[in-house]
């Protein structure tokens, strides 16, 4: 459910443009103020089951989500929907991390591969069907039903997760409040900027002050961080943890896959009715080539990945993407049938379940095991961060360019920004090249956590990537996917 809200607006935003009188900066706003405080909090959703309880703040998480959709479904004005929004990401942050600590605890070490790649089919049906059920829910309903019908699984999920659930704690330490406040001001402040900047005028004093101050509440972050580690104190994102090779790598390759993509596919997503002249089912329908490929080829991917490692299948899943990418944006014209547009969804579509299969095991196998929980988290928020500044960096190209007033502008607009997606899958390309190979990452993360105290090497990690997997990262291909 709080994986499926991603996109399932994007089908709807014609709807909510005309209902609500909004323009590209709201439009943006109802993505963004989900995918932000969802980017910003997931870290500090973790820590606090550790320390408050898993169940707990599972549960907590769960309410808040439920009632963030009711209120969402009831907005009478952008302003109000964007809050709601706002409210539903924060749910989603308390939600997402701690159901994969849950599930790792409720079954049998010999069965959690199965039931954690299960977890990962029903994150990657999210994505692939999200589109077309908010399209089919638009177009049969309305646009407030794509909320509506998260409360009575909320509803019905809250006291079955009291029956079923058990009550799990992790380390208990200090939560880094500072840490968690000084990131989520410097983040919000360089995505207000970024949706700001074309609308305002990027020399504005509120743009400009947005950007400054988030650029500052980011190096206070860091800086922070730093001084938590220097006095002995658990850090809420370990810089050393940069150190390790492939680290940094690994996250800038998600950040920036995810920056081309998701901004491409909240564009395309509004091309195929206001352009095209698509109904909201009939545009989800028309998605599928792309977002349903990672279904088809997860299955297929999952073994080669275990057999050859992740980093070939990451390469390749970003090159497929970038040129999936450029043909759209060098096809796409007032007049491109839908049947010109098939073959860059499809490539598309392969590129990205050959990047998804793999990156968590990746992002997972560069750090040593007492790490995983920390990393694994942070590359779930940067992937995330990546979908907020992918839509405000895209939609400021698009409005520099083009425009909502005919389907000429909309167009004029979207192919440059949808040539700027390329170049962030590009980079993100370059920054893959720079993860560790198979063979060397076992002798680079030793190296690394012999330099560094807080990155104590276990022993069931001596083999490396290639070597058995640990209770998050199992032999079984669903857990990879």
């Amino acid at each position: 459910m709080v994986s499926l809200d991603n996109l399932v607006v994007t089908t709807a935003l014609p709807q909510i443009r005309d209902d609500l009188g909004a323009g590209l900066e709201g439009l943006e706003w109802t993505v963004n103020a989900y995918t932000l405080p969802f980017a910003v909090l997931l870290l500090t959703g973790a820590a606090l089951g550790d320390r408050l309880g898993r169940r707990r703040v599972f549960l907590a998480g769960l309410a808040v989500f439920t009632l963030g959709s009711a209120g969402a479904a009831l907005a009478p004005s952008i302003a109000v929907l964007i809050a709601a929004r706002a409210v539903q990401g924060v749910g989603a942050a308390f939600v997402l991390p701690l159901t994969l600590t849950l599930l790792a605890a409720a079954v049998p070490e010999e069965r959690r591969g199965a039931a954690l790649g299960i977890w990962g089919a029903m994150t990657g049906l999210a994505v692939a069907v999200g589109p077309l059920i908010g399209g089919a829910v638009t177009e049969g309903a309305s646009w407030q039903w794509i909320f509506w019908v998260n409360v009575p699984v909320g509803l019905i999920a809250l006291p079955v997760g009291l029956r079923a659930l058990a009550e799990s704690r992790g380390r208990s330490t200090r939560l880094d409040f500072a840490g968690a406040a000084l990131i989520s001001a410097g983040l919000f402040g360089v995505a207000f900027g970024l949706v700001r900047g074309e609308g305002h005028g990027w020399t504005s004093t509120s743009v400009l002050a947005a950007l400054v101050l988030g650029g500052l509440g980011i190096g206070a972050f860091v800086a922070w961080e730093l001084r938590v580690a220097r006095r002995g104190a658990a850090p809420m994102l370990p810089m050393s943890l940069f150190r390790v090779p492939g680290f940094a790598a690994v996250n800038a390759t998600a950040l920036l896959f995810s920056l081309g993509m998701f901004g491409s596919i909240f564009l395309l997503a509004q091309a195929l009715q206001n352009v095209y002249g698509y109904s909201p089912l009939q545009a989800g329908v028309r998605t599928l080539p792309w977002t349903a490929m990672p279904l088809l080829i997860a299955p297929l991917a999952g073994p080669v990945s275990d057999r050859i490692g992740g980093r070939p299948l990451l390469l390749g899943g970003l090159v497929l993407n970038a040129a999936g990418l450029a043909w759209m944006a060098l096809v796409l014209t007032t007049h491109t049938a839908y049947a010109a547009l098939i073959g860059p969804f499809i490539l598309s579509g392969v590129g990205m379940a050959l990047f998804f299969v793999p990156i968590a095991t990746v992002a997972l196998g560069v750090v040593p095991a007492t790490m995983q929980g920390i990393a694994s988290g942070t590359n779930n928020a940067l992937r995330e961060l990546g979908g907020v500044l992918g839509i405000a960096v895209l939609s400021s190209v698009f409005a520099a360019r083009g425009g909502y007033d005919t389907p000429t502008a909309f167009i004029d607009g979207t192919r440059p920004a949808l040539w700027l997606g390329v170049i962030a899958v590009v980079l993100a390309l370059l920054c893959a090249l720079a993860i560790p190979r198979r063979g060397g990452l076992a002798a680079a993360t030793a190296d690394t956590s012999s330099n560094a105290a807080d990155l104590s090497e276990s022993p069931e990690r001596k083999s490396g990537c290639a070597g058995r997997r640990t209770a998050v990262q199992t032999t079984s291909t669903g857990a990879a996917t």
